[in-house]
């Protein structure tokens, strides 16, 4: 019965070693060393996602720094531009899939670390950087107006659950994401299998349809109602990536289609709102179009399809993404002011563009890869230690006249502690 449970809701994969009754395996594993296979075709899609959220502020959102609506400096493109919105939207569907795929097989303290090394370092320089420039110089755009404690308490990346403004407008995402990690980070320690998987994220996508029609409160920052559904599908995707297709995964993935049509159409119909569809062309089909293209090509990765992708700059465009989602707003703001009536638009862009590359290399680089390599080992030493301890704690005292083991911790009980009396005396 629980292999016919298996194959029909988890994959054909879904069995104890990655076997299939009759042989075969699972369609993907975990890399042979313990960690995982990096798949350059979602590199490649990080990147395409990062390029739509920077074509979105620099040549559709950021009317603050051109003086005028920029799609009206960059009309013939402005439809596409428009739905670089939803190049979040991709982060949070790859981030599901990525997620899943990195908790599973570890335990929560291990990817506790993993997650830490790798979004902490990058973020931290950009929230000093911002908080050095807007200090020390009389750059306006984007200037967040924090207190120095205001960006003290961005470091932790949990400011908006603490009440204090973001240094960057594009950090929002971050305590979305960050939201997301805590949730897998329980589900780790609850122990994750494959039918908890399935139940849980049915359960999730049920639970946020309700939470997100009420009024926004506790329920709303747990759930992350509005942004289930992009998770929620990454995480089916993933399944199917590695056990193979089934009825109950990609009835989840059709779920949260449904779900993120209506999402994703509300938030950019809001953006429109403010606006005007004529500063903001994005119709209502055109977003449901870009919503199933990016289900269609997530979909496509799923099922092997673009496998073929293995080129080895695929990596570092992956790696460049994050960096230059962090601070691509931050460079516009310095950038576009300052030469947007001396400088063809498209070539401001481009120059902006450019800029934000090369910082994000030097990050990647200089930032990011020393501090993973200090931090990693010496997280992983102390949780191997605390580990340690632990059980040392646990084991059981010495029988009458065996010498305890070295570093032997005995538990002492309440009576013991307190004396016969109950006076701290024996």
């Amino acid at each position: 019965m629980s292999l016919r449970f298996d194959r029909l809701f988890a994959g054909r994969g879904a069995f104890p070693g990655g076997k299939r009754p009759g042989g075969g395996t699972a369609p993907a594993r975990p890399a042979a060393n313990g960690g995982h296979a990096r798949l350059g075709e979602l590199d490649l899609l990080r990147f395409v996602a990062a390029l739509s959220v920077v074509a979105f502020h620099y040549m559709a959102a950021s009317k603050s720094l051109w003086g005028v609506q920029p799609t009206r400096i960059f009309p013939s493109v402005a439809p596409l531009t428009t739905l670089g919105i939803l190049g979040v939207e991709l982060f949070f569907i790859i981030s599901g899939f990525v997620i899943l795929m990195s908790v599973m097989g570890r335990t929560a303290g291990e990817f506790a670390i993993s997650r830490f090394t790798r979004l902490f370092p990058a973020y931290w320089f950009s929230v000093v950087a911002i908080f050095l420039l807007y200090t020390f110089t009389n750059v306006q755009g984007f200037r967040p107006n924090l207190s120095p404690t205001d960006y003290v308490v961005n470091l932790t990346m949990a400011q908006q659950g603490l009440g204090v403004g973001h240094a960057s407008g594009v950090y929002w995402s971050l305590w979305v994401e960050l939201r997301f990690y805590v949730i897998m980070t329980v589900f780790a320690l609850i122990g994750i299998t494959v039918r908890r998987v399935l139940i849980f994220m049915a359960a999730w996508l049920v639970v946020a349809a309700y939470v997100g029609n009420q009024d926004p409160g506790l329920m709303d920052m747990i759930v992350i109602p509005h942004h289930a559904p992009y998770f929620v599908a990454g995480m089916a995707f993933y399944l199917i990536y590695r056990y193979g297709s089934s009825l109950i995964t990609w009835a989840l993935v059709g779920a949260s289609y449904a779900f993120a049509l209506r999402e994703a159409t509300e938030r950019v119909a809001g953006r429109v709102k403010l606006v005007g569809v004529k500063d903001f062309p994005a119709p209502e089909w055109a977003v449901m179009l870009a919503i199933t293209v990016i289900f269609l090509v997530v979909g496509l990765v799923a099922v092997h399809a673009l496998s073929w992708m293995r080129w080895r700059g695929l990596v570092t465009l992956g790696a460049l993404t994050y960096p230059l989602y962090l601070l691509h707003q931050t460079v516009s703001a310095v950038f576009i002011p300052a030469y947007e009536e001396s400088l063809n638009g498209w070539l401001l862009v481009a120059i902006t563009l450019g800029v934000s590359l090369a910082l994000s290399h030097l990050i990647w680089r200089f930032v990011e890869k020393p501090a993973q390599r200090f931090l990693k080992p010496r997280l992983t030493a102390s949780l191997r230690a605390a580990r340690d301890l632990s059980a040392k704690v646990s084991e059981p005292p010495p029988k009458p006249g065996q010498t305890p083991q070295r570093g032997y911790i005995r538990t002492v009980s309440v009576p013991e502690l307190l004396g016969h009396d109950g006076r701290g005396t024996v």
